[in-house]
């Protein structure tokens, strides 16, 4: 495949990464003048914990800026992974420990409130590290720019004299989006009170731009002169997502659709303060398994430590990848099928065309993170497999126990000569320990179903021990379909399999079960379920 081949097949592609790539196209069709770098950024609020919405943007954002790289034959490009870590607490998340300490700093800048873990300098920092450590272990590359930085190194100084200068006009676009009440307090620039340390609410006047400086009323009640300059104030939201844009030379941001409305506002913010508003994708939101948001203070729904200890780094990016514009639920039985498709797709890859390819989740994901090897790879059993496999082998099923019921079905069963299926036996293990164990409960069989596996265990008792997965599944259907035994259909006969044998309501391909876990073994299964009648 010729590079040429590759831009020709991209550019029709219809993989939303190279259809958000071609904004940028259109932005600069004859690219970014004097030949700079197209700017990605992402934002995070480090108000809680980072979780999977957090690093989902990254992510996202990642194969958006590949896309275009591969669109423009490798024009140069930039991601900056930006932390609000200037904005105020405004309340006590729930996952955190200690949390009178930050009770007792509400208000303050989180940069300038104590570490509640007692790690780092504080707790920005603290959750900035959380963050860094696993865009680091994706491998993204990514420059991680804090605002508090930016803010108290005085870089961003020029860029609120900007905003100071065009007080008005940003007034102008801000007010009518607010309820009467607030209207009387708001200001673009939220001063820090020299007594508190507190970022205040509180309108200001503007009396000198070029300085910084403005009027306040701290919250004793007292004016207060001081200059903006130097980590002394910090920008409302809208306000500040837009001198971001302009001051850093924003190209591309995604955002989530509950900020909609402020992508209309910073823009027009960005216009007035010199640039126009960046291209960018509005993506649907995350809900839990209540279908509720997600959220950092409420630490519902999962955290990337929760996917990646019942999962696996891949599958988590194929779920992050799919249909970004349609609501997705993340909690832990999402997961299976994640790491199962994942396996399927990168198998189908090698053999599909060009445009197939390009449209595959996994083409975008080895590229993302540096990893172009893979595609084709399949694994020897499914994740579901192996945690029906577990599930039967109970709680306290070990590793060692998977390895030698997969000598059943893999040729040289180690971790070492199979190390992607390890991690799917870690995760399976896992995922049966805390989740599945402590559900299963087999049920006695009916008369018919009884009758349906004695007949079943007198055909494996006929079978060698070398009967195939598909023979034995083969069997499994004979017997279902026979009338004698009174199924309606052959879902009735594996739902009944299902729950007297592996106490589930759902599960494998019998035969393929039968092959891993062994004939004897899945004999004993029978005259168990039949002894408790």
């Amino acid at each position: 495949m010729t590079e040429n081949a590759l831009i020709e097949a991209a550019r029709v592609s219809k993989a939303w990464p190279f259809q958000e790539a071609q904004k940028l196209l259109k932005r600069y069709p004859d690219g970014k003048p004097g030949g700079e770098p197209m700017l990605f950024e992402t934002g995070y609020g480090p108000s809680g914990l980072p979780h999977i919405g957090t690093f989902q943007e990254v992510l996202r954002t990642t194969l958006v800026r590949h896309a275009y790289e591969t669109l423009t034959g490798g024009a140069p490009t930039r991601l900056v992974a930006f932390s609000d870590d200037m904005d105020g607490l405004r309340k006590v998340p729930d996952n955190i420990p200690n949390a009178q300490l930050l009770a007792d700093n509400l208000g303050k800048p989180l940069s300038r409130i104590p570490d509640p873990f007692g790690k780092f300098e504080s707790f920005a920092h603290h959750n900035n590290a959380m963050l860094r450590d696993f865009l680091d272990r994706f491998g993204f590359e990514y420059e991680f720019v804090s605002a508090s930085d930016r803010y108290n190194s005085g870089a961003f100084d020029s860029a609120l004299s900007n905003v100071l200068s065009h007080y008005d006009a940003i007034m102008g676009v801000m007010l009518p989006t607010l309820r009467e009440e607030r209207r009387k307090t708001y200001s673009p620039v939220l001063p820090v009170s020299p007594t508190t340390g507190a970022v205040l609410q509180v309108p200001v006047e503007v009396l000198d731009p070029a300085t910084g400086m403005i009027r306040f009323a701290d919250e004793d009640g007292s004016t207060v002169e001081q200059s903006v300059f130097g980590g002394h104030a910090k920008l409302q939201w809208k306000v500040d997502w837009a001198m971001r844009w302009v001051d850093l030379g924003v190209d591309y941001e995604m955002c989530g659709k509950d900020l909609t409305d402020s992508v209309t506002q910073s823009g027009k913010i960005s216009q007035i303060l010199g640039r126009r508003k960046p291209e960018g994708l509005i993506y649907e939101l995350f809900l839990d398994e209540n279908g509720e948001k997600i959220s950092k203070s409420k630490g519902n729904g999962l955290t990337i430590e929760q996917w990646l200890t019942y999962g696996t780094e891949e599958s988590l990016g194929f779920y992050l990848f799919r249909e970004p514009k349609s609501a997705k639920q993340l909690h832990i039985g999402v997961i299976p099928k994640a790491v199962d498709e994942y396996w399927q797709f990168r198998g189908n890859l090698p053999d599909q065309t060009l445009e197939k390819q390009l449209g595959n989740p996994v083409w975008h994901l080895l590229r993302a993170t540096g990893n172009g090897e893979g595609a084709g790879d399949t694994l020897p059993v499914t994740f579901s497999l192996l945690l029906n496999l577990v599930g039967v082998l109970g709680a306290d099923a070990t590793a060692d126990q998977v390895w030698s019921y997969l000598g059943n079905y893999v040729a040289d069963a180690t971790p070492e000569a199979h190390p992607e299926l390890g991690e799917l036996v870690r995760a399976a293990l896992a995922t049966n320990r805390d989740f599945i164990a402590p559900t299963l409960v087999r049920r006695a069989p009916a008369a018919h179903e009884a009758e349906a596996l004695n007949a079943l265990d007198a055909e494996l008792a006929k079978a060698g021990p070398d009967t195939s997965a598909e023979e034995l599944q083969n069997t499994v259907y004979e017997i279902g379909k026979n009338e004698a035994y009174g199924f309606g259909n052959l879902r009735d006969w594996f739902k009944a399999l299902y729950e007297t044998l592996l106490g589930s309501s759902q599960g494998p391909r019998m035969g393929s079960f039968i092959a891993l876990y062994g004939i004897p073994e899945t004999r004993k299964l029978i005259a168990e379920a039949l002894s408790s009648q």
